[in-house]
C-alpha cells in the first residue's frame, strides 16, 4: 500500500537521531495456569509473533509515517549473529539510515523469551549480555557530526534498553544543537532520572502507568488519578515546560502541557496483543509534532498508532502508513480531530 506523505517543506523537524534497544525476542505459550516451578518442566507452544525492541518499533513507524524526506538515524548495536544481521536488513529495508548501527562480533543480539500463561499473565527473560547493553556514551559521540546539519531542527529519541549513561550522553548532545528531545525510562531507571537531572534535559516524556508509579512513590494499589497527578507534579517541579504522556492500555492516556492535566481515551478496538502499544503511541506523538499538530491533536495521533498497531500480533505492525490510518478510522467510525484528519489526507 502506497503512503501519502505531508510535504517536508512543512515539518517542523527534518530528522531523528535515536539510542535505545535493538533486538528481538519469542513468546511461548505454557499449558496450565500453575506458576511455573524451579525445577519443573512443562509443555508448551510457541506463537507466530515477532517481537522487536523499543528503539526499532518508534524509528519504524516514525519512518512509515513521515517518508523518506524525514530522515531517521538510530545509533545502537546488535550481535554478528542471525538475529542482528536480520534486524539490521528489515530496519534498512523500512528506509532507517543505519550507519550508527554497529554489529558486534562475540555478543549476542539483545533476546527476550517471553512466556505466558492461558489466563494472559505472564513474564519475560532477556539477555544481560548482549549487544545492546554495550551502547556507551562512546557510541552515542560518535554520530555527534550527524547533529550539527539539523541543528535546532532535528527530534532526539532516548529510548530505554541501553545503558542510561548512553542515553544521557545523547541528551546533553540534542540540547547542545537545540534538538526538540523524547524520553523514556523503565520503573527501575526512575529514580536515576531524577538523581542524575535528566529530566532537566528532555522536552517530551513518554511513560506508562507503571514508570509513573515508580516516580510518585505509591504502591501499585493506590488511587490512579493520585499516582498521575502526583507524578506529573514531580516531574513539572523538576522541568515545568516538559511535555508528559502517561499511557495506561484500553484506560487510555493522561498528557500534560504544565498548565494542565487531560485525559485521552483509548481507541477501543479488537487486539491481537497490545505489546508494543506504547511504543506506538510515542511514535504517533512524535509523528504530530513533527508535522505541527498541537501536542493534544498529536497525542490523539499516538492514541490512533497505537490502537491499529494492537491489532497486529507482531510488536510492529507491518502495514501502518498514514493510509492505513485512514482507512482505519473510516471502517472503525473513530473520531479524530480536524487537524489529524487533514494530516491523514495529505493536507498541510
Amino acid at each position: 500500500m502506497e503512503s501519502l506523505h505531508i510535504s517536508p517543506d512543512s515539518f517542523r523537524y527534518r530528522g531523528m537521531i535515536g539510542t535505545g534497544g535493538i533486538g528481538s525476542g519469542s513468546f511461548f505459550v505454557l499449558n496450565g495456569n500453575e506458576t511455573l516451578g524451579r525445577e519443573e518442566s512443562r509443555s508448551g507452544h510457541f506463537l507466530d509473533r515477532r517481537d522487536y525492541c523499543k528503539l526499532h518499533i518508534i524509528s519504524h513507524y516514525v519512518r512509515a509515517l513521515l517518508g523518506p524526506a524525514f530522515l531517521t538515524l538510530p545509533i545502537g548495536k546488535v550481535g554478528e549473529d542471525e538475529v542482528g544481521k536480520r534486524l539490521c536488513a528489515e530496519m534498512g529495508e523500512v528506509g532507517l539510515d543505519m550507519r550508527y548501527v554497529e554489529q558486534v562480533s562475540g555478543l549476542p543480539t539483545l533476546f527476550a523469551f517471553c512466556y505466558i500463561y492461558p489466563d494472559g499473565s505472564g513474564g519475560n527473560l532477556s539477555t544481560d549480555d548482549s549487544a545492546s547493553a554495550h551502547v556507551d556514551a562512546a557510541a552515542v559521540l560518535r554520530a555527534a557530526g550527524a547533529f550539527l546539519p539539523w541543528q535546532g531542527n532535528g527530534v532526539a529519541l532516548a529510548a530505554p534498553e541501553v545503558p542510561i549513561e548512553a542515553r544521557a550522553a545523547l541528551l546533553k548532545l540534542a540540547t547542545e544543537h537545540c534538538f526538540f528531545r523524547v524520553a523514556s525510562f523503565t520503573s527501575e531507571e526512575m529514580a536515576d532520572a531524577f538523581t542524575l537531572g535528566m529530566l532537566r534535559e528532555v522536552d517530551l516524556l513518554a511513560i506508562n502507568i507503571d514508570e509513573a508509579t515508580a516516580a510518585a512513590g505509591f504502591p501499585a494499589t493506590a488511587d490512579r488519578a493520585e499516582i498521575i497527578h502526583l507524578a506529573v507534579v514531580r516531574f513539572h517541579a523538576e522541568n515545568p515546560a516538559m511535555l508528559v504522556s502517561v499511557t495506561a492500555g484500553k484506560d487510555g492516556v493522561w498528557y500534560s502541557d504544565g498548565t494542565r492535566l487531560d485525559h485521552r481515551p483509548a481507541f477501543l478496538v479488537p487486539a491481537e496483543s497490545t505489546a508494543g502499544a506504547g511504543d506506538a503511541h510515542t511514535a504517533g506523538m512524535i509523528v504530530g509534532l513533527t508535522a505541527g499538530l498541537p501536542f493534544a491533536d498529536a497525542v490523539q495521533l499516538g492514541t490512533l498508532v497505537a490502537a491499529l498497531s494492537v491489532t497486529s500480533p507482531h510488536t510492529i505492525h507491518p502495514g501502518i502508513d498514514r493510509q492505513s490510518l485512514r482507512v482505519f478510522v473510516g471502517e472503525h467510525g473513530l473520531e479524530v480531530s480536524e487537524n489529524n484528519r487533514m494530516m491523514l489526507e495529505g493536507v498541510c
